[in-house]
């Protein structure tokens, strides 16, 4: 099962706190391809989280959508100069 969520709390070992559509708050693990291309998370991203039906506490992150969270300083645009 797929659900659409918000992370409201950043865990350690790549768990994350997520407040899903429905209200629900889940603990959800950070899935193999987002750790093996290093996708940052931070709080207040809009996220996937896949679960399965046996235990609704937890999921596993599997997609950031774009444009949450701040932006890094690196990729900030600079004015007039």
């Amino acid at each position: 099962m797929t659900f659409e969520g918000q992370i409201d709390e950043i865990l350690p070992d790549g768990r994350f706190g997520v407040v899903l559509e429905n209200g629900h708050r889940v603990i959800v693990y950070t899935a193999g391809r987002m750790r093996r291309f290093r996708i940052r998370s931070v709080v207040g991203d809009a996220v996937r989280v896949e679960m399965t039906p046996y235990d609704l506490s937890k999921g596993r992150l599997v997609y950031r959508e774009r444009g949450g969270g701040p932006v890094p300083p690196s990729q900030r645009k600079r004015r007039g100069l």
